[in-house]
This record gives C-alpha cells, structure tokens and sequence, in this order.
C-alpha cells in the first residue's frame, strides 16, 4: 500500500482485509471441553462504515482475542461465552436493526465494546429512549459530551482529558492558542462544540479549520498565523494527508492526535516526515511490562497474525471488564442481574489498568501519550 492512497482507498482495501480475516458477523466460541456449561452471550456492535471501518478493526481484533482466552481457560464460570458481533453502518436505521436483535435474544446479557465513538454515541442516546434494561459496558465512548446514564459504563479516557493531558506537556512553550483541524464536515459537527469546551477550560484561544476532502492542501494553505500547536480531529488516514502537506512549510508545527489515530500506521504510509505528532492513547503503551498489557501481547501473538496496537489493547481491556464484572455476579446471570452488577461501578484493577469511575458515570483518568518523531521514531 503506497503513501499516496487516499483515505478512502485506504478503508476500503482494509475493509476487504478484515472481513476475509476477521469474519465480521462471526461467533467467537468456547473451545470444546473447556467451557462445559449453558452459554451466555455477550453482544458488541461495530461500525464498518467507511471512516470507521480501521478503528473498528482493531478494537475488534482484541476483543475477539480475550473472548477467545477467556473461554479456553473456562469461560465465565465454567460457561462459555458466545461473542456475537453486530455490524452497523453508522446508520440510525442499522442501530435501531441491532437493536432489535438483541432485544429477540434473552441470551444476551451484555452489550461490551461497542466501536466506533459515533455510533457509541448514537447507542448511548439510543439506549435513553429503549426499554432494552441492558448494561452497555466499555464502549468506545470518545465524546466528552456525550450524556452518561445508568445503562453506559465507559471506562477509556474521552476526548477532553486526552487533549488536556496532551497539552500539559506542551506548557513550557507558553501556548495561549490551539488550532483543531477537523478532517471532514461531519467531524467538525459532532466535535466542535466538545473540542471548544476542553479549549475553554482549558483558557485557550481556539481556532478551527475544516478539511474538504484534500487534507494535504490544507496543510499547504495554513498561513504564518495559524497556531503552533494543531488538535488533529480525525483519522488516520486524513492525518498523513494533513500532515504530508505541512512537511512542506517552513514553519515548525506541533501535530496532537487523538486515540483513533494509529503512529505506527502514520510511519508506515509517510506520514509526519518533518512534523512532530503527540498522539494520545487512553491506554497503557503496548510495550508496557503490566500484567493486562503482557497478557494481550501473548494472547495476540497466539491467536492472531497482527501487531500489538493501541486501539486493539483497548478491544481487549473491554472484554476482560466486562467479563470479570458478570463473573462476581452470585445470582442467576440475566441481563437485570448484569445491569445491577455494572451499575455498582465498583473499583477494579485489571492487571495494572485501574478503573475508578467519577462522580460523572465515567471512569476517564488514564491516558498515555506517544512521539512521532520527524525522523520517524515511536517514542513513548
């Protein structure tokens, strides 16, 4: 794949890899004699639209790997637990279709991992109106904004505590102003409001700008005036486009990627080659030496042929939470029992991942951050 594919090109060849790989609408099951009992379903929608489609994956890819260790070492208490994945298109339409299929299937006593952060969001709002009485654990919840009730347990850092945690680092060279470059329309009208409230507490002057399609000519076209220090909206593909054209302006610019965006991608398609990118992740690094983090890499190595990234660390956290929360449940394991068990939002530390929630329904304190650097390193 060449650095000069478009996004969209991009999405779809990786579209077409991961359903031949993956089996998107697949089942990952018990392995036999292992996980003897009745089994329990654990339900996770996964947006495959087309700029969605790379988070997803990998988020999945690691959700299926923990589904698939758990159940080869007992499952949930000597019960296997059927992973059903569910695609949406990002659609309302198809959100509401998954919906009903859960709701026809009494088996299922959680929703878990729900990727990407537009459609955990639209399901969250969803969820509000429903009378499905599901838990909706560890969603891909990125949108600070975003209403937490008491059917959404989001445990991975949002969107304004990266962004806060990234520009603490960057306060030794006096920033008064941010930019946030949105890669499309549509990320400009679901984050901007997000984005300039994080920028407001954080007494920042923001200014914004909108992408149409050629990234890499807006950042040809950013002037002398533009802020030093950039927040990227968007993915990865857009940001090695964006930051293709900065390379070629003289002047020094700081690059703050989010959680959705993948460095190691941005290095392989010839992104940032003279523009440094702090990317935020809400995860321990993949090299780390915790318990949970070398669980993963050993899992992953075993069971499928891809390298240890952030966004699938995170697929995997979201199963091992939602899995050790339904197994302290000493009642029969319905989704009512499951929802009482979640909404206890009890502080647990998954092999060195702490989830502590706040007086606000999230649990949103941990964030790492890596350096793309202009030679091309992952530092962090």
């Amino acid at each position: 794949m060449t650095a000069s594919m478009d996004p969209s090109g991009r999405r779809r060849a990786m579209k077409t890899c991961a359903a031949l790989a993956l089996g998107l609408s697949g089942v990952a099951g018990a392995q036999p004699g292992r996980a003897a009992g009745k089994s329990v379903t654990v339900a996770q929608i996964v947006d495959t639209s087309l700029d969605q489609q790379d988070v997803a994956k990998d988020f999945l890819i690691g959700s299926r790997a923990a589904w698939q260790d758990i159940n080869s070492k007992g499952g949930l208490r000597g019960r296997p637990v059927q992973h059903s994945t569910i695609e949406v298109d990002g659609t309302p339409a198809s959100l509401r279709a998954a919906l009903a299929s859960i709701r026809d299937n009494p088996a299922c006593v959680a929703l878990s991992g729900t990727v990407s952060d537009p459609v955990a969001s639209q399901l969250t709002a969803l969820l509000r109106k429903e009378t499905l009485g599901i838990a909706h654990v560890a969603p891909w919840l990125q949108n600070s904004s975003a209403e937490i009730d008491e059917q959404t347990f989001p445990i991975f850092a949002a969107r304004q505590e990266q962004i806060a945690h990234a520009l603490k680092s960057l306060s030794a060279i006096g920033l008064q102003e941010v930019g946030a470059v949105f890669a499309s329309a549509r990320e400009q009208a679901l984050y901007r409001d997000d984005v300039a409230r994080t920028a407001a507490a954080l007494k920042l002057k923001l200014q914004a700008y909108q992408g149409n399609g050629d990234l890499a000519r807006l950042g040809l076209r950013l002037t002398p005036a533009t802020p030093a220090v950039l927040l990227f909206i968007g993915g990865t593909p857009e940001l090695v486009q964006f930051t293709q054209g900065l390379d070629k302006q003289s002047r020094q610019r700081y690059v703050v990627a989010l959680a959705d965006v993948n460095p190691q991608t941005v290095q392989q398609m010839g992104g940032a080659r003279s523009t440094p990118v702090i990317a935020t992740q809400a995860v321990p690094m993949v090299t780390a030496g915790i318990p949970i983090v070398r669980r993963y890499r050993e899992v992953l190595a075993r069971l499928f042929d891809e390298p240890p990234v952030a966004l699938s660390l995170a697929g995997f956290i979201a199963a091992h939470y939602t899995c050790e929360v339904l197994a302290e449940i000493d009642t029969p394991l319905t989704r009512a029992s499951a929802l009482a068990a979640f909404r206890k939002r009890a502080t647990m530390d998954l092999g060195g991942y702490r989830v502590n929630f706040n007086a606000d329904g999230r649990s949103a304190t941990y964030v790492t951050q890596s350096l793309l650097t202009a030679d091309g390193r992952v530092i962090g």
